[in-house]
């Protein structure tokens, strides 16, 4: 998925990942061209430091969303709050397939909109 990701953003607004950070090689922000906001970043977690059952860890997408969409999304249990982001306007997307390609496509779209 991660691929995915990078390809759709990549072709939607041009950016591509930027690995920061030597202890942590897998993680990937993506940010505006312009401003340098982070509109997205990917990071491997272990499961249960974001209270998943099971061992091993998951990749997840944090993005930026309204309170409304994230009560939604977290109500629903589709998405976790932020890891290591603001819990208020952050979410967490899991991306063992359990959600819909084009439902994360359209919430980068939505965070890339609200960090302009």
């Amino acid at each position: 998925m991660r691929n995915r990701i990078f390809s759709y953003v990549s072709e939607q607004y041009g950016t591509e990942p930027e690995y920061l950070w030597a202890k942590t090689p897998d993680a990937a922000v993506i940010r505006h061209k312009g401003n340098r906001k982070w509109y997205g970043i990917i990071m491997n977690v272990p499961r249960r430091t974001l209270g998943l059952d099971g061992d091993g860890s998951i990749d997840i997408l944090n993005v930026k969303c309204t309170p409304a969409v994230r009560e939604i999304l977290t109500g629903e249990r589709k998405a976790l709050p932020a890891y290591h982001m603001n819990k208020q306007h952050w979410i967490s997307l899991p991306l063992d397939g359990s959600l819909e390609t084009e439902t994360i496509f359209s919430l980068i779209c939505e965070s890339y909109e609200l960090t302009k």
